[in-house]
């Protein structure tokens, strides 16, 4: 191929899937460069739980509540996905425990959306550093500080994503985004559709992707 695909990879910061099926994904991709299939990757924002105030929950209360999980069930699955994820990107951290806590993360895709403005390689080293500011450092991302660190970890400038944050900048677009994939059925993360047209869904491994997008990719060169 010589155009490269085109991807948005729906998804929420505090999704641990999302880190799985990101990182699956990114495996994929740079296996596929040797055939000549390459992507550009679009985030678009999935809140979790858009109606969470801004103290957050624990992680293991919020769970139990939402899915009738047992703190036994929880702690199990905390395990298995925390290994799915070091598997599935070599060098990140999740720190997930029964004490950790979830965020809304509204102010997060807004900053998302101001990064993706400036590229899609800045939207993505910022979504690498929201993610490892959730799973690894176990920061509050309703926090303004926490979210400017992040931006400025990712390569942003500081200063520009505080104005964003403070000025309630890109929060009609990110509405509208949320209710558009909504509109598309998209009702659980990650969806990762291509070309707007495949959808494969969840933290697949990264030979659920690459055999995919070998497919798709021979389909739209015989188009």
């Amino acid at each position: 191929m010589t155009k490269p695909l085109h991807i948005d990879f729906v998804s929420d910061v505090v999704c641990p899937w999302c880190v799985v099926g990101l990182g699956g994904l990114e495996t994929a991709l740079d296996t596929l460069k040797a055939e000549g299939i390459t992507a550009e990757i679009a985030f678009q924002p999935f809140e979790l739980n858009p109606g969470m105030a801004a103290e957050g929950e624990n992680v293991a209360e919020h769970i139990a509540a939402k899915y009738g999980s047992t703190p036994e069930q929880s702690a199990a699955n905390r395990a298995m996905i925390t290994a799915r994820a070091a598997e599935a990107w070599p060098g990140f951290e999740m720190k997930m425990g029964a004490d950790s806590r979830i965020w809304n993360t509204f102010d997060a895709h807004r900053l998302l959306a101001w990064a993706g403005e400036q590229g899609p390689e800045h939207q993505k080293a910022l979504k690498a550093a929201l993610f490892r500011t959730h799973f690894t450092d176990g920061n509050n991302l309703t926090d303004a500080g926490v979210l400017t660190r992040a931006a400025g970890a990712a390569g942003l400038d500081r200063a520009g994503a505080a104005e964003v944050l403070a000025s309630g900048r890109y929060a009609a677009e990110v509405r509208a985004e949320q209710a558009l994939w909504r509109s598309r059925g998209i009702n659980s993360v990650p969806a990762v559709v291509v070309e707007g047209r495949y959808l494969i869904s969840g933290g697949q491994p990264a030979a659920v992707f690459e055999e995919a997008l070998r497919k798709i990719a021979a389909e739209q060169a015989a188009a």
